[in-house]
């Protein structure tokens, strides 16, 4: 059967390569690609941050809004690496030194008329169209800084298009004041708990979360959790009352960027060898001598992540044989937590405080292990690279770790099938435990090999997720 082509305008704060600060970046960046195979043209729209105005030489522009939030506005569209971009170009909101969402003194207080903007436009282009009579059949929205978007088509005209929310990260929901309600170009008149309305104030996901023909979260089991009160933060009855509507798709990773064939000493499943070169490369880096298993940590250093739970289970899994490199930025406790521990186990624990690309390639390439102790997790990617790198992942059982990890237990390696270690709950007793059987796993050199090439054969491309979403499109423009 031919497949049903559309076009699609991806909405969103932030975009690989032109600005990341976390896995949304990479999910907007690597989704048109993964979708041009499947017959879909899809164009993004981000703000143009100060960072960004070099490119807008080399760009046309696509539309002009006299008022924007206090300012003139433009949309300029050009193509950025393989990806047709649309930049938003308003100096009065994006043209400042700092962060997308932060300056020097913590979040702009402006943010929620800033992104409010970016959506206004990306609504404006559904109704409207672009200069060049481009308009697209589905907006996909992600996350709080585009979750007005489908309001906006909801309350001012989408032209026929179809609106998508997917939501990355529930934690985070777009605050701001019930009196910025008209100043945002919201209805006053849907300002009441079942529209616009959130514990007194407005919530731009919730917005579109109440408006969005269809909601999507990046795995099923996010899906699921986000109807649950530990998960959903406040949402789970907004998001449970529209359940038909909510789907989880697997984010995937850049298997081109991502994989051990291209890395300076190359492996892959069938031929394992420069896995130890490259161990020895990376112990070497870090100061590093281990006979056991060598696990990497590489993370945002915050009690979501579960960081705070490493110092209590770490001292017994050293005495076992095993030992630590850590990569990472975060809360300034954990961080100090993790250099305690590089001074307390000399040898056995290496940090880095901050993040290196290269450096990050080197620990998956070389390290047995890596470890992800979220307390929850959206999808994670982090896992996913160790899938593909043959350091076997020790996760915690939730959202997108317990949707792409199979566990080492001994019904999973009787079957042959076993990928990595998980644990439930996030707790230490647990989490020690699945330190325990790594410990152990990796005494049994075959059984390990065995684990090890089962996780890098396991697909974790954009192939499966860019059919889902297609489907998902095509049902929505049916």
């Amino acid at each position: 059967m031919e497949t049903a082509r559309g076009r699609v305008l991806s909405v969103a704060s932030e975009c690989v390569p032109l600005l990341k600060t976390g896995g949304l970046a990479d999910v907007v960046g690597a989704l048109p690609g993964a979708l041009a195979a499947e017959g879909w043209e899809m164009r993004v729209l981000m703000p143009c941050y100060r960072p960004l105005k070099w490119r807008l030489e080399e760009m046309e522009e696509g539309f002009a809004e006299a008022d924007l939030f206090g300012g003139p506005g433009r949309v300029m569209a050009g193509e950025v690496a393989g990806r047709k971009m649309l930049l938003l170009d308003a100096p009065h909101l994006y043209d400042r030194e700092g962060g997308p969402y932060a300056g020097p003194d913590g979040d702009w207080g402006d943010n929620a008329q800033r992104f409010a903007a970016l959506s206004w436009i990306g609504a404006r282009i559904a109704r409207e169209g672009l200069g060049d009579g481009w308009r697209p059949d589905v907006v996909h929205a992600h996350d709080w800084q585009a979750g007005f978007t489908p309001a906006y088509m909801d309350y001012w005209g989408s032209g026929g298009a179809s609106s998508v929310l997917t939501v990355h990260n529930i934690a985070f929901q777009g605050w701001a004041p019930a009196s910025l309600l008209s100043a945002l170009r919201l209805p006053p008149q849907e300002f009441h708990p079942a529209a616009l309305e959130y514990y007194g104030g407005l919530s731009s996901l919730k917005a579109g979360l109440v408006s969005a023909d269809h909601i999507t979260t990046v795995s099923p089991t996010y899906a699921c959790e986000l109807m649950r009160p530990e998960f959903g933060m406040g949402l789970q009855g907004v998001i449970a009352q529209r359940a038909g509507q909510v789907t989880g798709i697997l984010n995937g990773v850049d298997t081109d960027i991502w994989s051990p064939e291209v890395e300076e000493r190359p492996y892959n499943a069938a031929s394992l060898k420069a896995k130890a070169e490259n161990r020895a490369v990376l112990s070497g880096a870090f100061k590093l001598s281990v006979p056991g298993p060598l696990a990497i940590l590489v993370s945002r250093l915050t009690y979501q992540k579960g960081i705070d739970l490493i110092p209590e289970v770490l001292p017994d899994f050293i005495a076992a044989g095993g030992g630590l490199a850590v990569l990472g930025t975060g809360d300034a406790p954990l961080e100090a937590a993790m250099r305690e521990l590089e001074v307390r186990f000399p040898g056995r624990v290496g940090v880095r405080i901050g993040y290196d690309e290269g450096l990050s390639h080197l620990m998956f390439a070389g390290g047995d292990a890596v470890l992800v102790p979220s307390r929850f997790e959206p999808c994670g990617l982090t896992q996913m690279y160790g899938l593909r790198y043959g350091a076997v992942p020790v996760v915690a059982l939730t959202g997108g770790l317990a949707d792409t990890i199979i566990n080492a237990n001994p019904a999973a390696m009787a079957a042959g099938c076993a990928t990595g270690l998980t644990f439930h709950p996030t707790e230490p007793p647990a989490f020690a435990e699945a330190l325990r059987r790594l410990i152990h796993l990796h005494a049994d050199p075959a059984a390990w090999e065995t684990v090890q090439r089962n996780a890098m054969r396991h697909p974790v491309g954009w192939e499966t997720s860019a059919a889902a979403y297609a489907a998902l499109y095509r049902e929505l423009m049916a």
